[in-house]
């Protein structure tokens, strides 16, 4: 297996690269996980020089036959970043595997257990709506299924992935191997699409949507639920 290091709208130095195959062993990884399918780095850079100190950032992917890992950081050079992101990297493998082997037969980790386990969890940050103003002879550009009237700025990655039902723990434990806020699931109860994301401390929330017809004239949707 080889390791994949792309840029995204920057260039990757081929010494970047290389020093990136000596941080990432591939046999360190794989004593964590034997069934690893691919491993993926990819580098961007932020422009705004108020954000010189987080300004390069290096997103790592793991995919393998269990839930994709993930693990991103932000520093002032693309080799601190990545440092820091395979920190992370090597923490959260390091838990899958001592869930793996430490509660082989007990099932899934307890939503009330999650908290325990996962130190120093960030608030959500309900911020970012999109806001729109009034103008004249917009154009309108099509991104995936949205049409978006004039220029921007707005940055679309539609992405479809296949899901199996999960119960609610397992959706909580997964959320925190990608690092991210939020986590999309199918309810393996009610087979209804429902959503698990951080608010405050260590309190957690998710949304259930129900399917029902009669809502379709309804204004509004589930979107603003996540800042409560």
């Amino acid at each position: 297996m080889d390791i994949v290091v792309k840029g995204r709208k920057t260039e990757v130095p081929e010494r970047f690269r290389k020093h990136v195959a000596e941080k990432l062993k591939l046999d360190k990884i794989q004593k964590f996980d034997g069934k690893v399918i691919s491993l993926d780095v990819e580098v961007s850079k932020e422009p705004n020089p108020r954000q010189a100190d987080r300004s390069d950032r290096v997103e790592i992917t793991l995919r393998s036959r269990g839930p994709v890992i993930r693990a991103e950081a932000a520093a002032a050079d693309p080799y601190a970043a990545l440092d820091l992101a395979t920190g992370k990297l090597e923490a959260r493998l390091r838990k899958q595997h001592d869930k793996r082997y430490s509660r082989r037969g007990n099932g899934r980790i307890p939503a009330a257990e999650v908290a325990e386990t996962v130190p120093g969890a960030a608030s959500f940050n309900s911020e970012g709506d999109l806001a729109g103003g009034e103008g004249e002879a917009v154009p309108t550009t099509r991104i995936g299924s949205l049409e978006v009237q004039g220029e921007g700025p707005l940055v679309m990655r539609e992405k479809t992935h296949v899901a199996a039902p999960m119960l609610l723990d397992q959706a909580l434990y997964e959320m925190e191997l990608v690092g991210h806020d939020f986590y999309l699931f199918v309810d393996a109860e009610t087979k209804e699409p429902s959503v698990v994301y951080r608010r405050h401390a260590y309190d957690y929330g998710v949304i259930h949507l129900r399917t029902d017809p009669l809502a379709a004239d309804e204004a509004g949707g589930a979107g603003g639920a996540l800042g409560g």
